[in-house]
C-alpha cells in the first residue's frame, strides 16, 4: 500500500505503556450490549495459550456467549521494536482518516450525517466502556463508547502465527471494526441484539455471523469508495486481504484448533463467507448490496 503522506487522523488515543489497564475477567459479557466481539477474537483464542497461558477453549467459550469463572491473567505487554510500532501507530492513524473521509462521503450522499469513531491503541489491557478490554479478545469495537481497540501486537499473530501478511490485510482489520462503528451508526446492531435476547444460542450464533460478514461487507465498501484507493494499493493488497479473510473463518480456524468444524458454533462467518461478503462490499460500494439480514443464502 502506498499511504505514507496520507492524512492522519486526530481520533487516536494512545495508551500503550499506561498503568491503568484492567487485567481481570472480560466484564461485561460477549455481546453488542456490552463487548462487541471484533475481527481477532477467535484468532487471538487460539494462541492464548501460547502468550497468556490461557486455555483457548475457555477463551472462546467467554467470546461465544458463555459464562464460565472469570479469567484472572496479568496484564500482558509486549516490547516490539520502537521504530516498527511507531510506523504501525502511522499506518493505522492513516487508515483510520481513510475510513473517516469515505465513510463521511457515503453518509452524506445517503443524506445522513457520519460522527467519526475513536480508536485506541494500547498494550495487554485496558478499561473501555464495554468492560475490561484485553489483547487476547484481538481488535474490537465497543459501541458503548463508539470507539475502535487494538493492540497494535496482534498484528505480529496474524502475520506469523495466521499467515495472513501484507498492510493491507492490516487495513482491513481496521475497516471491519469501523464497519461495526457504521453498524451502531444505522441501528443495525442494536436490532440485532433485541433479536438475540430472544434467540436460542444456535440462532444467536447466527445473527452474529450475519453480522459479522456486513462489517466485513462494509470494510470492502470503504475500500471501493476510498478517495485515496486507486493510489493506495498496489498489486497483491486485494489478494492479502482475501488471504487474511480466509485465516481467520471460522472453520479454518476450528479445523486448526480441534480438527473438526462445528457450523453451528460459529459467531463469524467461514472463510468462503468472509472473502465472498468482503467481496461484494469492493466490487458493488454498495451499503444496500450489504444486506446480509434479508440474504437467502450468505
Amino acid at each position: 500500500m502506498k499511504w505514507e503522506g496520507n492524512r492522519e487522523s486526530d481520533n487516536v488515543e494512545d495508551r500503550r505503556g499506561d498503568e491503568g489497564g484492567a487485567s481481570g475477567g472480560f466484564g461485561g459479557g460477549g455481546g453488542i450490549g456490552g463487548r462487541h466481539i471484533g475481527i481477532g477474537s477467535i484468532v487471538i483464542a487460539l494462541a492464548a495459550s501460547y502468550f497468556l497461558g490461557v486455555n483457548p477453549m475457555t477463551v472462546l467459550g467467554l467470546l461465544s456467549g458463555g459464562s464460565p469463572a472469570p479469567v484472572q491473567t496479568q496484564a500482558v505487554g509486549h516490547k516490539p521494536n520502537a521504530a516498527n510500532e511507531d510506523h504501525l501507530t502511522k499506518f493505522v492513524r492513516t487508515v483510520l482518516a481513510d475510513t473517516e473521509d469515505t465513510w463521511a462521503k457515503v453518509f452524506t450522499a445517503g443524506g445522513a450525517k457520519y460522527v467519526n469513531p475513536g480508536l485506541v491503541i494500547y498494550t495487554g489491557a485496558t478499561p473501555t466502556a464495554c468492560g475490561a478490554g484485553q489483547a487476547a479478545m484481538g481488535p474490537f469495537y465497543c459501541p458503548g463508547d463508539q470507539k475502535v481497540y487494538i493492540d497494535l501486537a496482534f498484528y505480529q499473530t496474524l502475520k506469523n502465527k495466521l499467515g495472513a501478511g501484507g498492510e493491507f490485510a492490516q487495513a482491513y482489520v481496521v475497516a471491519h471494526e469501523v464497519g461495526h462503528h457504521v453498524q451502531k451508526l444505522l441501528g443495525i446492531s442494536g436490532k440485532v441484539e433485541a433479536a438475540q435476547a430472544r434467540a436460542s444460542k444456535e440462532q444467536s450464533n447466527a445473527l452474529s455471523v450475519r453480522l459479522e460478514l456486513q462489517a466485513d461487507c462494509f470494510a470492502g465498501v470503504w475500500a471501493n469508495n476510498s478517495p485515496n484507493s486507486r493510489q493506495m494499493l498496489e498489486a497483491g493488497d486485494l489478494e492479502s486481504a482475501l488471504n487474511a479473510a480466509a485465516k481467520i473463518g471460522d472453520d479454518a480456524l476450528q479445523k486448526a484448533a480441534t480438527g473438526h468444524v462445528v457450523p453451528e458454533s460459529f459467531t463469524h462467518g467461514s472463510s468462503a463467507q468472509r472473502q465472498k461478503w468482503f467481496t461484494t462490499g469492493i466490487q458493488t460500494g454498495s451499503v444496500k448490496a450489504c444486506d446480509t439480514f434479508s440474504a437467502a443464502s450468505i
